[in-house]
């Protein structure tokens, strides 16, 4: 079995590889965008499964069936649930909304495994839905669901962090942390930009590329230099915390 994974944040391609490498699923090939994909389907021979983010940094992937007859079946993975009709009139074997849950990842696998078996035995290449899969998807619209705990490691022992718990999130060295509202920081295995995809809107906001802020946590919004603005909050002491300017209107909006 081939699999390759098309997603254009590559450490959510990493991240994905190393869920799927838990259910002994290997992946071949990362490809980041939809020029890459189409020149490497082009050059290579198709896989059994594609794990296919639907926005790309250069498109949506759909262009990718547009241009090329993609043989392979497909677990289509997205923040949104807009394109699920769309997706499901293509070789899609399931569609999972981000973040993605890791028991569904392995039901999406068993049902690609099962399909796989079966068209086999028919020689059926086909693994498309039928109109009445698509209904019933549809009948049980996507619900939105946010995460409200991460778990972080500390030596040998893990510990559940709650959401209400956490004052920010913000990115130094490389390395992503959570800082609590008693003070504390913990080192987790994630970015800024999963958990902008993670997080409940309404309760958190990324104001600049270091930082993401809970709306309670907002102790006083200052004037700042160049029409920015900046937040003070509890305990998090150790940098400025600053909206970048090109994100103020939109800060403004969120706090309402």
């Amino acid at each position: 079995m081939t699999t390759i994974i098309i997603e254009d944040e590559k450490p959510a391609a990493r991240l994905l590889q190393r869920k799927l490498e838990k259910i002994n699923i290997q992946v071949g090939v990362m490809l980041h965008s939809v020029e890459e994909a189409l020149d490497w389907f082009s050059k290579n021979e198709h896989p059994d499964l594609i794990f296919l983010d639907i926005q790309l940094s250069d498109g949506l992937s759909f262009e990718i069936f547009e241009k090329i007859d993609i043989k392979s079946a497909v677990v289509f993975t997205t923040a949104y649930d807009e394109y699920a009709l769309r997706a499901f009139k293509l070789n899609s074997v399931d569609y999972l909304l981000k973040p993605i849950d890791e028991d569904d990842l392995e039901v999406a696998v068993l049902k690609f495994k099962d399909r796989f078996k079966i068209s086999k035995i028919t020689g059926n290449e086909s693994m498309q839905f039928d109109f009445e899969q698509i209904k019933k998807m549809l009948s049980n619209p996507f619900e939105k669901t946010f995460k409200k705990r991460y778990t972080v490691k500390i030596g040998q022992h893990l510990k559940v962090i709650s959401t209400d718990e956490i004052e920010c999130f913000f990115s130094e060295n490389k390395g992503t942390y959570i800082h609590t509202f008693d003070n504390r920081n913990y080192l987790m295995d994630s970015t800024l930009e999963l958990l902008e995809q993670e997080l409940d809107t309404a309760a958190f906001y990324r104001i600049s590329r270091k930082f993401i802020i809970s709306l309670k946590a907002i102790k006083e919004i200052v004037m700042y230099s160049n029409s920015r603005l900046k937040i003070v909050l509890p305990s998090y002491k150790e940098d400025e915390v600053v909206v970048s300017r090109e994100k103020v209107s939109d800060f403004k909006n969120w706090i309402g």
